[in-house]
């Protein structure tokens, strides 16, 4: 990121309207228009997560693109996991990776199966000798109407993606996490402020903050510390697709900011709670919002 102080008002410029924007899940870069800021550009390391080992969800583009780059620049290893779909993404993503010199696994796979989830959480550690920092970051949402009009199998694929995934990927890597490893979570806003619009969403977020407090709990006796961080309207590839294009023009003008953050100016959040500078913080959830409270 940039050390030079600016307005955080203006440090992005206004989204333009979409000229078309597409509806279909996942969310590809390819179809969003602005391209969203990973930090591609801008992000510097200074070596704090030397020698790391680190499994990220939804890592192709979006926050999981920005944490990627950002732990890479910090020294850590990266395994990417992502839809078969994001192919093209999750492969502009491990080169910033490699381009950084470190070390980028990418492994494809629909997290809502059970048994992706444990070959995932195997082959990340295989492939990058250890694992130590592990970032539960994938998540699905789209725009609903009334709760008597959301199909069943909607709402099981966000629960299974959203909240099972994430349950079997931690079952399967905690016996792989050393003393000092870490779990980040990414929740969202719409755990504490949520929007009837992302009714089955912002339930699956809700519950994410239970589980890490009270993953926090259980593991901290082991030496593993559990965080999470719960962003505020972002612009990533899922926004466009959530189908909701009359709200895009003014997505995230609501904050105190006056406008959407972008995945860049997350990456510092989950470098922190990766690293030593954050020894003693465990059970938390640090909110990027734009200024919005949780």
């Amino acid at each position: 990121m940039s050390y030079e102080m600016t307005d955080p008002r203006t440090k992005y410029p206004p989204l333009p309207d979409p000229p078309d924007p597409h509806t279909d899940q996942p969310g590809l870069l390819s179809e969003t228009d602005p391209r969203p800021d990973h930090g591609e550009n801008s992000y510097r390391g200074s070596g704090r997560l030397p020698d790391r080992h680190a499994l990220i969800t939804g890592g192709d583009s979006g926050i999981g693109r920005a944490v990627a780059i950002a732990f890479a620049r910090e020294g850590a290893d990266v395994a990417i996991s992502y839809l078969p779909e994001e192919q093209a993404d999750a492969e502009e993503t491990a080169r910033w990776v490699r381009d950084a010199g470190a070390n980028a696994v990418l492994l494809p796979g629909d997290i809502t199966d059970e048994q992706q989830c444990d070959d995932l959480v195997a082959d990340a550690a295989e492939s990058l000798g250890g694992l130590d920092l592990l970032v539960l970051n994938a998540g699905y949402q789209r725009a609903r109407d009334e709760v008597d009009t959301i199909p069943e199998e909607e709402f099981d694929r966000v629960m299974r993606t959203n909240l099972y995934a994430p349950f079997l990927i931690t079952r399967a890597a905690v016996p792989h996490l050393p003393p000092g490893s870490s779990i980040l979570v990414t929740t969202s806003i719409q755990a504490y402020n949520p929007s009837p619009g992302l009714l089955d969403y912002a339930l699956t977020k809700a519950a994410l903050v239970a589980f890490v407090q009270m993953l926090a709990e259980q593991q901290g006796p082991h030496g593993i510390r559990v965080n999470g961080i719960a962003p505020g309207p972002i612009w990533t590839p899922l926004i466009p697709a959530t189908g909701w294009p009359k709200k895009l023009p003014k997505f995230g003008e609501d904050t105190p900011l006056g406008r959407a953050g972008q995945p860049a100016e997350l990456a510092g959040a989950y470098v922190f709670l990766a690293s030593e500078d954050a020894s003693y913080v465990s059970g938390g959830i640090l909110a990027v919002t734009g200024g919005k409270h949780l």
